[in-house]
């Protein structure tokens, strides 16, 4: 017999669709074909041939489109794992089909699409639930346990510069369909909202290396923005890839009243008075999957989950007005 949980009028298993044939749908698929409260029947990706080649690979239903998938009535749940510029078109169109909707970050690459989305998920009592895996990431879990010890944090520089040569050609490398560099890569200021609360003022620049000035595609970006948060901490966020540049760096750097925490790709350093000791940093390993059955059990069982949309949409407004200083030169208050 099936099992119904009464929050979301929600009946198990869950008839899953999934639009999106990249790692991220691929990791997803794991997961759901293991776990007896789902059951994936169809998927739709961005190109017709690649989800007829997923489809048959995972013994799927391929629609030829995410529209015809989202239209379909057999579908409860649409996990959506395609490129940005599709992503607020997608949930709209399976929120009003009274579809629940997990979806990657970011919601919509438009801020009042997306305030428009959470507004539509509520008024048809469906789930919303936007990806941020990196808060369930070691390195994120290791900050939290440590920072109460360093004191009040007062500066944060977080830098994600990949250099990448020959930049690929891919949707990432698009404005259209990538987004504003801090909008696309969102988690880069949910990380820093998540640990740090509300930020009164943002300033930012950026800069595109583009083969000509009339190509959407380019082959570098820079984005360096400076956030000022209610508490009086500032933040530097740095984020660039692509072949202009030469030298990668993933580290985070916050600095306290007390001592400082240090995270340099997936090595962490608490640095207290004269002491410095190594932190112990988690796998970064199997986090699609940690979302995914985070979602089956808010679902059955009504366990909190690791993130609100709430707080997913603040974490975009403050990233949209990293994109309105970089346009208008101005500092920008959220």
């Amino acid at each position: 017999m099936p099992n119904q949980a009464t929050a979301y009028n929600v009946v198990f298993p869950l008839r899953v669709g999934l639009v999106g044939t990249g790692y991220a749908a691929k990791t997803r698929v794991e997961t759901l074909k293991t776990d007896a409260r789902s059951h994936l029947i169809a998927v739709a990706g961005h190109s017709r041939t690649r989800a007829a080649e997923f489809g048959k690979t995972h013994d799927i239903q391929a629609f030829d489109s995410w529209e015809a998938l989202v239209r379909d009535s057999d579908i409860d749940l649409v996990f959506i794992s395609t490129i940005n510029r599709d992503h607020g078109a997608i949930a709209r169109a399976a929120l009003t089909a009274k579809k629940h909707v997990v979806i990657e970050y970011p919601l919509a690459l438009d801020l009042a699409e997306a305030e428009e989305l959470l507004v539509l998920a509520n008024e048809n009592n469906c789930f919303l639930h936007v990806e941020h895996i990196e808060l369930l990431s070691g390195i994120h879990q290791a900050i939290v346990d440590h920072l109460l010890s360093i004191g009040t944090p007062f500066y944060v520089r977080s830098s994600n510069i990949n250099p990448q040569r020959p930049a690929p050609q891919k949707w990432t490398y698009q404005a259209e369909l990538f987004g504003f560099p801090l909008v696309g890569a969102v988690s880069r200021i949910h990380r820093l909202t998540n640990l740090f609360g509300q930020v009164v003022t943002v300033s930012c620049q950026s800069r595109y290396w583009k083969p000509d000035e009339a190509s959407d595609a380019y082959t570098s970006c820079l984005c360096t923005a400076q956030l000022r948060f209610a508490s009086g901490l500032i933040a530097e966020v740095i984020y660039g890839k692509g072949e202009a540049l030469w030298q990668g760096d993933r580290s985070l750097i916050i600095q306290g009243e007390k001592g400082a925490i240090l995270m340099d790709g997936e090595e962490g350093t608490l640095i207290l008075g004269d002491e410095t000791q190594s932190l112990e940093v988690g796998s970064r390993r199997g986090l699609f999957a940690r979302d995914t059955l985070t979602v089956l059990d808010h679902l059955e069982k009504g366990t909190p989950l690791y993130v609100s949309p709430s707080d997913s949409l603040y974490a975009l407004r403050v990233a949209d007005a990293a994109r309105q200083s970089a346009e208008t030169g101005e500092t920008v208050k959220v």
